[in-house]
């Protein structure tokens, strides 16, 4: 898998008007503003996301989890990054990692190319039937530009399938930005820039919707890269130590750091018993090349 360049691991830099358009105030910017500043970031998103870097699992996984703890935290949850990490880590995936977790597992079965809503809803403990599935797929037939569609489904989705939004319309409105996009796999943008945002935040039924939506696409596609720079460099410090690593399964290891927010030494890696990576992940560490994520003396968690 080709590695990402130095021009390609660079955090975007929006153009001079672009960057402008973007830091106004939302409610202050018309529909033909935003959209330019939107199609300016999600271009530069567009080369990052189609340089398939071989974390590109990781990057869609670590947004999916921002997304997940911004729309719980939307929700009045108090659960964070590590919350959520706890949740989804420790449970066996045949066991109910509790609501927070369901949440999360919703957002990650998103990111990793599931398109079956029943259960992406389920997972956000709002199911819908028959007919709220036909209306979240009705949206990926508009030929509107990329974030316009996207804007619209959200709307859709919040408007009539009351229950499960925001968190599900925002799942649409990235779903459908991906598809008009033909990007490989949904990056989960909209959820957590929403969140950032400063009160009041726009909401999908309001009148200036889908100027305020542009704004933020155009914002997140920038922090998404932001993320790309910094696992980037993240997997070039990885790559820079493995040569040094002579445990059995060390290669299967690098490829799972590379493709899982957090693995714990119980993570079934093939060559490696628990025994083994406990011993591979300290040595990582010491090396500067993965993260202990917890800070706790056990059930530690590690990633890039």
């Amino acid at each position: 898998m080709p590695q990402p360049s130095d021009s390609a691991a660079a955090a975007l830099r929006l153009p001079v008007w672009a960057t402008a358009l973007a830091r106004r105030s939302i409610r202050e910017i018309n529909t033909v503003e935003a959209t330019f500043a939107a199609g300016a970031a999600l271009a530069g998103l567009d080369a990052k996301v189609r340089a398939e870097p071989a974390f590109a699992d990781l990057w869609r996984r670590r947004l999916a989890l921002e997304a997940a703890c911004a729309t719980l935290q939307a929700a009045g949850r108090p659960e964070d990054k590590a919350g959520l990490r706890d949740a989804v880590a420790f449970t066996p995936d045949s066991s109910d990692p509790g609501p927070a977790g369901r949440a999360g597992r919703a957002w990650r079965a998103l990111a990793d190319g599931s398109r079956q809503w029943a259960e992406i809803a389920f997972g956000l403990g709002a199911p819908i039937g028959d007919e709220g599935v036909a209306l979240i797929e009705a949206q990926f037939r508009s030929q509107a530009p990329a974030p316009i569609a996207a804007a619209v489904a959200a709307r859709a989705v919040a408007v009539a399938l009351n229950k499960p939004a925001p968190a599900l319309a925002f799942m649409v409105a990235d779903a459908v930005l991906t598809a008009r996009l033909h990007w490989p796999a949904v990056l989960p943008l909209l959820a957590p820039e929403l969140q950032r945002s400063p009160a009041p935040r726009p909401k999908p039924g309001e009148g200036a919707w889908e100027a305020a939506c542009c704004v933020v696409y155009a914002r997140a596609a920038a922090r998404a890269c932001d993320v790309y720079a910094e696992l980037a460099r993240a997997e070039a410090r990885l790559r820079a130590v493995a040569p040094k690593l002579r445990a059995k399964g060390a290669s299967a290891a690098v490829a799972a750091f590379l493709a899982e927010d957090a693995l714990t030494t119980a993570s079934e890696i093939p060559g490696l018993s628990e025994r083994g990576l406990r011993r591979l992940f300290d040595r990582l560490v010491s090396l500067g090349a993965v993260r202990e994520l917890t800070g706790r003396p056990t059930f530690r968690l590690y990633g890039l």
